[in-house]
Order: structure tokens, then sequence, then C-alpha cells
């Protein structure tokens, strides 16, 4: 019995709730609902589709409706490595279902992670990249650049060099490098720079991403500005990992871990448990709960927004305006347009300014939280909001008498 397997007496009563991102591209929300449906015929169980955001049904929704015909979900996520959404956003949800559905057994599984399907995707897709191109890497010198979103997470980037590595290894490429499209470092085109220095045969690149979509067009189009920069290098990038089968042997094996409880997170790296250099402000689960609330909120303020594509290019700040009741009643409502007000009319300010719900300093308000500083204000007013704006957003200075706690 394989681990994408199960004894048929195992299936009764369980579903499975495939949880992808979300986008305002029906097209990436349709390879999530391909999936649900490829992988429904491989498990032999019930599955359906959700999302994070900006699609739906949503996760509640999905485990309600799923919830009506079956005792036990195991929630078996689509993202491709341990960031923000799988450490936070999915835990979150789960955490509601059992609260909201009594009798009801829902397992959280694991992100796809690293696995060797995963790496033998890569490498077909590599080769199809040198087919294109007329190289060979047995004969050639052949460069990878496996290039990821970028995360605010070391874990995610760190898995993704990780991928990099593994892909390497055994393989006659001349190097495998991991770069990012965005959030991070190095980015593309310095990756890109950097290998041509080698003096390569042909740069593949290749996207490490599901779905074919905006990001996936700007590393098209990075390379091909880099194969004409370069003459004696041949370059041209990959196709994304799609619904390959591949990617159901992952999420087979996934499922089977998070139904026996078997799942292994990255816990001794995680940046919301312990404090790593560089990411001591975001130990500790406060903090984790404030970001993830504040990128729901980001993504409320925007719903109505159709042209607003999901772009994940973080801004310097992230600010939470708390609107709950004591703050709205205190004039929150007026201070989170004033912030947003001076920060339009600011040529320096680089913040996304939101809604959030309670910030757990009721009375001691309006409440503003200003992230990744770890900087809440209280008692804020209108007029207050022109000097968070010009000192704290736009020169990193903090307005002192404002200061309610430094997380």
């Amino acid at each position: 019995m394989t681990a994408t397997q199960a004894a048929p007496g195992d299936l009764d009563d369980e579903a499975v709730l495939l949880v992808g991102h979300g986008s305002r591209r029906e097209k990436s929300n349709e390879q999530v609902r391909t999936l649900a449906a490829d992988l429904e015929a491989r498990l032999g169980v019930p599955v359906d589709a959700g999302f994070l955001e900006l699609a739906k049904p949503a996760i509640p929704d999905a485990i309600a409706g799923l919830a009506a015909a079956v005792s036990r979900i195991t929630v078996v996520q689509l993202s491709l490595f341990a960031a923000s959404h799988v450490k936070n956003d999915v835990p979150l949800a789960v955490q509601r279902a059992r609260a909201d559905h009594d009798g009801l057994t829902v397992h959280n599984g694991a992100h796809l992670g690293i696995h060797p399907a995963l790496v033998d995707l890569l490498d077909d897709r590599a080769a199809a990249v040198e087919r294109s191109l007329g190289v060979d890497r047995e004969a050639d010198d052949v460069a990878v650049v496996l290039c990821a979103r970028g995360s605010s997470d070391p874990d995610a980037n760190g898995d993704a060099h990780k991928l990099a590595r593994l892909l390497y290894e055994g393989r006659a490429f001349d190097r495998v490098e991991a770069s990012f499209i965005g959030v991070t470092g190095p980015v593309l085109d310095e990756t890109l720079h950097t290998v041509a220095k080698g003096r390569p045969d042909a740069v593949v690149v290749l996207p490490y991403m599901l779905g074919d979509g905006v990001l996936t067009g700007r590393i098209r189009d990075r390379t091909a500005e880099f194969d004409a920069e370069y003459p004696y290098v041949d370059a041209a990038a990959g196709d994304p990992l799609g619904t390959d089968p591949r990617l159901l042997d992952v999420l087979g094996d996934r499922w089977q871990e998070a139904r026996t409880d078997s799942v292994d997170m990255s816990c001794d790296t995680c940046k919301y448990k312990v404090e790593l250099d560089g990411y001591e402000e975001d130990a500790g689960g406060a903090r984790a709960m404030l970001r993830a609330l504040t990128h729901r909120e980001a993504h409320a303020d925007r719903e109505a927004v159709d042209d607003d594509p999901h772009v994940h290019d973080a801004p310097d700040h992230h600010v939470a305006v708390c609107t709950n009741q004591t703050c709205a009643a205190d004039g929150a409502p007026a201070v989170l347009e004033r912030l947003r007000q001076a920060a339009r009319d600011s040529d320096a300010c680089d913040a996304r300014i939101t809604r959030s719900s309670c910030l757990g300093r009721c009375g001691e308000g309006p409440m503003v939280a200003v992230s990744p500083d770890g900087v809440w204000y209280g008692g804020v007013d209108a007029a207050d909001a022109d000097r968070i704006v010009s000192s704290h957003l736009d020169r990193d200075r903090i307005v002192s008498d404002l200061v309610d706690q430094t997380l």
C-alpha cells in the first residue's frame, strides 16, 4: 500500500478540501479545481476546492459544504512553500471550522514543500527548454535558474535554495541557482548577470510557480531581455508546474500524512516560533496573528477593484487601524481616512493602510499598528495621522509621544 492509498474501509465518511490561494484570473482558479477533480479520481474520496482569498468558495464555506455529508475532512494545501498563508491563515480557518462544526474532525495538511516528484518535474521542464534551445546538458555547459516568487519568510526562501540544490545533484548541469522575482533577493536580473559571467552555452530559467500569470510573464520578459543582451548565451524560460500529474503524487502524500496526524512542519526555523537573526520582531503568536489579520483586511479593502491584480510586491510598511466597536466610537474611521489621504499626498510614503479587527487594546484607541516595525500607536486622532505619515512612514522616525507599545 503506497503513501497515497488507504484501506477501502478507512475512506468511508471522509472528504478532502484542496486549498488554493485564489486569483482574480479565473484560469488560475480553474487549475485548482482541475487538480481537485484529478485528486478525487486518484484517492477515491470526494475532493472539493476552496480558496484563501479572491475566489469562491472560501475555506469556511467549503468546509461547511463538505460537513453536511461527511464527519472527517482533510485539508490539503496547494502552496509551494511554508510562509504566512500556510503557517497562519489556513490553521486559523481550520481552528474556526473545528469550533463551528461539532462532531467534525478536520485534519490540516502541509504544503507541497520539497518532494522528489517536484524535482523530477523540474528536471523535465528544464529538458523541454534545452530541446527548444538545441543544447544537451551532457555535451554543453547548461546553467539553470530556478525562479520563485520570493517571500518575507526565511523558511520559504530557504526551501527554494534547497530545491535548486536537489535539482543540481546527480545531474550534468553546469550550475543551478535559486532566484526570486520579488520581495527578496537575489532577484532574477542579478542572478542572470552573475550566471553570465561563467559564460555557459545556455541558461534555462524555470518559473517555480503553479499557474501561468503575471509573475511568470515577468520571468519570461526578463529572460528574453537577458537573451538579447548576451549574444554568447542562449536563454529561455520554461513553463510553470501547471496541473502535471506528479503534483498528485505530492498531494496524495500530504493527504495521507495529515489524516494520520503525521505532519511535520519546519518549527525549528519558523520565524514565528524562534528568534532568527534579522527576524527577531516576527517571533511570537501575536505578531503572526496581526500579519494574518492585516493581510486578510487588505484583500477585503480591494475586493471590489476589478483591475487590481493580486501582486505581492511588499510595500515598505503595512499599517493596520483598529475599527472594532470601541475604537470606531473613538474616531477610528476618521483616522483611517486621514492616514490614507496623507499617504496619497506624500511622495515618499510606500505603505498599505487597511482596517483591522480588534487589536486587543480596547479603551486605549484608536489603535494604529505599523509593521514590520512592530510599533503600535494609541489614542490616535485624525490630526495625529499626518504626523504618523510624515515622520514614521516617510522618514522612519517614530512618533514617540503616540507610542502605545512596541512588540
